[in-house]
């Protein structure tokens, strides 16, 4: 069944499979609040198509990442395959829960989503219960995890994303796999076009939403030359230098409109997951991954426009 289950998944676009068994997790995880007679919880990852960055890394097109890239995977591709996962399990007795992100709902009512819009985002309004789905996907052996918090894996390194089944069906685990990828080198952090990732490896949540939506005009080819005119530290903010409190960040999430939104409120990413593409990079030049390409993902020196061009005075 473990076979069948491995090739109904990859049939509907899942890249990588893994099996966890239930003892895996604490007692108390959430994963058994969800479902307490969970025996196996089966993840799958599915790569972000490294051409989906190409645009964002040219300064050229933005919309593949986020269509593509995360709202097709996300509301499309991997419900699917996890419906058909499931679907396969409860033909021959089990049960299968298909568990994705919610998006839009949080447990931590002082922090945000940087892919949906702020004010769409449930903080402390559910008692729904979600897991952690970096931990759960490294359980189920299908990465490690990354300095600023991202799962890696040894095919794609940061450019996937993941979803889970639970079911009471016992089946084979697989091995965790020996973290050998990330080198805490601290290029993502680096690579962030606000800072949002500190010397610990900790996300700023808010301040990543804030130039994840493109705050950050020397990235932003869609920002005009008086943007944020009514913020007295303007350039600051444009440069990406500027420390943001939440209620900070909201007032400046609601002057981005350089770039309409993705449907189901995804919002556009302007950075293009610096951080990730720069792990990615990294990665790639030190030949740790599996999955190769004939060149290189960054083939000339990264773009930017000069700060002065935002100057209004």
């Amino acid at each position: 069944m473990k076979e069948r289950i491995i090739a109904a998944a990859k049939s509907y676009g899942a890249d990588l499979v893994g099996f966890a068994p239930a003892e895996r997790f604490a007692p108390d995880h959430k994963i058994f609040d969800i479902f307490p007679e969970t025996k196996t919880v089966i993840g799958l990852g599915f790569r972000v198509l490294r051409g989906c960055y190409r645009g964002i890394e040219e300064g050229s097109t933005y919309y593949q990442y986020t269509t593509m890239g995360v709202e097709t995977l996300e509301e499309t591709i991997m419900p699917g395959a996890a419906l058909q996962v499931s679907l396969l399990l409860e033909e021959e007795g089990y049960l299968g829960i298909p568990q994705r992100r919610h998006q839009t709902i949080m447990e931590d009512e002082n922090s945000t989503n940087p892919e949906v819009a702020y004010a769409l985002v449930y903080r402390r309004k559910t008692a729904e219960p979600q897991f952690d789905f970096i931990e759960a996907a490294v359980a189920c052996g299908l990465g490690e995890k990354s300095f600023h918090g991202a799962l890696l894996t040894q095919e794609f390194g940061p450019m996937v994303r993941c979803c889970f089944v639970l079911t009471d069906a016992e089946l084979e685990a697989d091995p965790v796999r020996e973290p050998m990828l990330c080198d805490r080198c601290g290029k993502c952090a680096e690579a962030c076009p606000g800072h949002a990732i500190d010397n610990n490896g900790h996300l700023d949540s808010w301040q990543c939403a804030v130039y994840y939506n493109g705050a950050n005009g020397t990235r932003n080819p869609f920002m005009p030359p008086d943007a944020f005119s009514d913020f007295p530290d303007r350039l600051e903010i444009i440069a990406g230098e500027a420390r943001l409190t939440p209620e900070k960040a909201r007032k400046i999430l609601d002057q981005i409109h350089f770039y309409p939104p993705a449907m189901h409120s995804y919002q556009c990413s302007i950075c293009g997951r610096a951080c990730d593409v720069a792990c990615y990079i990294h990665l790639e030049e030190k030949g740790v991954l599996s999955k190769k390409f004939k060149t290189p993902f960054r083939k000339r020196t990264p773009w930017a426009f000069p700060l002065e061009s935002f100057q209004t005075e």
